[in-house]
């Protein structure tokens, strides 16, 4: 019963490109299919086309072969789904000032708060440092002095 269940639950994203998609010519299906897993569900997010099972991802996938069949090359049709659809499509974006701040902000932000918190550290230790003593009361100090005078040998005793 488990194996069956654990072969259903793999075989999900097999039944994501339907047979009435797939292309007759299985160098184009192999393009296909190399194009869609670069490709994100605009629905899923996290999935590639490839893996969807979503309308829209299989408006996209049936998209991609036309443009095959119309004699795209793999880049020409990442690139008219990209024009169609932005960046977000692409599983993999390109790195442009955009996509660098979202991967290097948290970074950036980390870094700044390790640099702040130094800052805040170093200067508490110097107000720590050159911040007088409070003075000790009479029974404060007299407290202290039987206490220094028991640990000295021969003398209190």
């Amino acid at each position: 019963m488990a194996a069956t269940v654990l072969a259903a639950t793999l075989s999900l994203p097999a039944l994501a490109v339907m047979p009435d998609e797939k292309l007759a010519d299985p160098v184009m299906e192999a393009r296909a299919r190399e194009i869609s897993k670069e490709l994100r569900c605009l629905v899923c997010q996290n999935q590639s086309i490839d893996d969807s099972n979503a309308d829209l991802a299989r408006d996209l996938r049936v998209l991609v072969r036309e443009r095959l069949v119309a004699g795209d090359s793999n880049e020409q049709v990442l690139a008219y789904v990209h024009d169609r659809y932005g960046d977000f499509v692409l599983l993999r974006p390109p790195v442009t000032g955009y996509t660098a701040l979202l991967w290097g902000g948290p970074f950036a932000l980390l870094l700044l708060a390790g640099f702040g918190t130094a800052l805040y550290m170093r200067q508490r230790r110097r107000d720590v440092d050159t911040m007088p003593a409070p003075a000790l009361t009479a029974e404060e100090e007299a407290r202290l002095a039987a206490l220094l005078n028991d640990d000295k040998p021969g003398v209190g005793r």
